[in-house]
């Protein structure tokens, strides 16, 4: 199957999974990429902060700095939209993969 494809089809899945963990906790780049290799998605920092920084502008992640180590780590935990959106994208994912199950 094309890559080009399922990366389009991932995209959603991927922001769920980044809504779902901000909303527990806050998540930086470098933690949420390996979270997300742990699940089988290939995803580079290069991919990652577009995502983080398009859903901050679309107000469902709110970031914060703060020093870690002598360096500015970017946090980002699920603003009130963003746990709204989220419990919106389970409902809707519940819905289909109960019809697309085998």
């Amino acid at each position: 199957m094309d890559d080009k494809i399922l990366r389009k089809l991932f995209l959603g899945f991927i922001q769920i999974h980044i809504l779902h963990h901000a909303s527990e906790h806050p998540v930086y780049g470098a933690w949420m990429t390996e979270e997300l290799h742990e699940h089988g998605y290939e995803i580079s920092a290069g991919t990652l902060y577009p995502i983080l920084h398009s859903m901050e502008a679309d107000g469902l992640l709110l970031k914060k700095e703060r020093k870690v180590d002598g360096h500015i780590r970017k946090y980002y935990t699920a603003t009130t939209r963003g746990i709204e959106v989220l419990a919106e994208a389970r409902s809707k994912a519940y819905e289909l993969f109960k019809e697309i199950k085998d």
